[in-house]
């Protein structure tokens, strides 16, 4: 028995014998599934091979999991997962497992998929965090030529978008205001796109530079012998320089 059967049989055992196991459906498992996404993510980013080795093991304990279950339904099991991948990194990959050129494997199979659709939106996910998916969706769109030609008309867009949402604010029209801060977004992500940026990318390295900064404040505060919730605005800010110039000392 190798070690991937062994993965099954423990996981066959733990549907039997452990009451959480059993009592867990596809949908139970959901939120876990995207937990153990993002924990990937993090080990990739930290670059420690032990974590990441972990955190891989985990998601596929996922994929294991899922399939036991439709197993248990008569639906599919592993293998047949493994065949559809097997069959679809074939079919996906002409130019290497056959003898198209890879500049013509990947026009074809675009058309290929165009065909397949009711829609050129189709099949993406509307799971997805929200700046992926609008990516994703623009990335989709410009493929019929739906798209800025250059990043300073995406640059005029946003700042038309800013404006309506500065006049959306003035209204107090709670509805409006959502509409218009979406739209502002949406803006933000096609520029990104326009210069070779990813939105969500660059959110996420925003927020850890925020919360690097926050916690420097929070740090430096006891330091002085206060509280940030004690402080002025003032001094808070004149911390949050001090954390910045920080940032750029251990960047540099």
């Amino acid at each position: 028995m190798n070690s991937f059967e062994k993965l099954l049989r423990i996981m066959e055992e733990l549907r039997l014998k452990c009451p959480w196991d059993r009592s867990q459906t596809h949908q139970s498992l959901k939120k876990y599934v995207i937990e153990e996404a993002y924990e990937l993510l993090e080990a990739i980013d930290s670059g420690d091979d032990e974590e990441l080795k972990e955190e891989l093991g985990d998601l596929l304990l996922q994929v294991v999991f899922h399939s036991q279950i439709a197993k248990e339904r008569g639906a599919f099991d592993v293998w047949d997962v493994i065949e559809t991948l097997n069959r679809k990194l074939i079919e996906r990959h002409p130019h290497v497992f056959g003898c198209e050129p890879p500049e013509e494997a990947l026009k074809n199979w675009e058309s290929r998929k165009l065909k397949e659709r009711e829609s050129i939106l189709d099949g993406i996910p509307k799971s997805l965090p929200a700046l992926i998916r609008s990516k994703k969706l623009q990335d989709r769109a410009s493929l019929v030529g739906f798209d800025f030609e250059k990043p300073e008309q995406a640059m005029e867009k946003l700042l038309e978008e800013l404006q309506e949402f500065k006049e959306a604010l003035q209204s107090g029209d709670r509805r409006h205001l959502e509409h218009e801060l979406g739209d502002l977004l949406t803006a933000v992500v096609e520029l990104g796109r326009l210069v070779g940026l990813d939105a969500e990318f660059c959110l996420q390295k925003a927020n850890q530079r925020f919360e690097n900064r926050f916690r420097y404040m929070e740090k430096r505060a006891k330091e002085l012998g206060k509280e940030l919730k004690d402080m002025s605005l003032e001094e808070m800010d004149k911390l949050w320089l001090e954390a910045k110039n920080f940032d750029y000392t251990e960047e540099g």
